[in-house]
C-alpha cells in the first residue's frame, strides 16, 4: 500500500472550513452516525456538540489554532490548540467515525503536541474530558495524560453544548508534560 497517498496533511483551518468541521465534529460525537466510531457521546448527550459560531471563534481567537487534518484532499479530523501561558489546551478533537480505531488519532495528538511545543514552547498540554467517559480517558492515559481530579461543571442548561441525558456530568482536567526537543 502506498502510505504517502493516505498520510495525513495538517493545516490551519479557515473560515471556508467551518461547515465541514461542524459536520465532522457532530458526526464523531452525536446522533446515530457517531455510533460507527467509539468516541460517541450519543448515550449521554443529545443535541449539538458545536455550531458554526463556536468553530469560527476557535479559528479567529488569537493564540488559538484549529488544525484541519486531510487525507486525499478531504478533511477527516481536527483538533484545537490554544496557547495558555506555560501550557497549551487541546480540544475540539474529532476523527471521522469511519476512520476511528485505525491509529489516526494517535498520529494527530502527537503532531498537536509537537506543534504546541514548537510554536509556543509550552511544557504541558491540558484538556478536559467528561469524567464519565472512562474509555476515552483511558485512551488519553495510554498517550501519557494523567487524571488530575480537578473538576469543572458541565454547562447544564446551555444547549450549545448539548442536552444532557444524565445529571452527573462534569469535566476532568487531564495533563501531560511535554518533553522539550522531542
Amino acid at each position: 500500500m502506498d502510505t504517502a497517498a493516505t498520510a495525513p496533511v495538517f493545516r490551519d483551518a479557515t473560515d471556508a472550513d467551518v461547515d465541514t468541521l461542524v459536520a465532522l465534529i457532530e458526526s464523531a460525537y452525536r446522533g446515530d452516525a457517531s455510533r460507527a466510531g467509539w468516541t460517541t457521546e450519543a448515550d449521554i448527550l443529545h443535541g449539538q456538540r458545536t455550531d458554526p459560531e463556536g468553530v469560527l471563534a476557535v479559528i479567529k481567537t488569537p493564540d488559538s489554532r484549529l488544525l484541519a487534518v486531510e487525507r486525499e484532499g478531504r478533511v477527516v479530523a481536527c483538533c484545537q490548540l490554544e496557547h495558555r501561558g506555560d501550557h497549551a489546551y487541546f480540544g475540539m478533537f474529532a476523527v471521522s467515525p469511519a476512520l476511528q480505531g485505525a491509529g489516526l488519532g494517535k498520529v494527530i495528538i502527537a503532531e498537536a503536541e509537537r506543534q504546541a511545543r514548537a510554536t509556543w514552547g509550552v511544557t504541558e498540554m491540558h484538556m478536559t474530558v467528561i469524567s464519565v467517559r472512562e474509555d476515552l480517558i483511558a485512551w488519553y492515559e495510554r498517550r501519557g495524560y494523567r487524571r488530575t481530579g480537578r473538576m469543572s461543571p458541565f454547562p447544564y442548561g446551555d444547549e450549545r453544548f448539548g442536552v444532557p441525558q444524565r445529571d452527573d456530568l462534569e469535566f476532568e482536567l487531564l495533563v501531560k508534560p511535554l518533553a522539550q526537543g522531542a
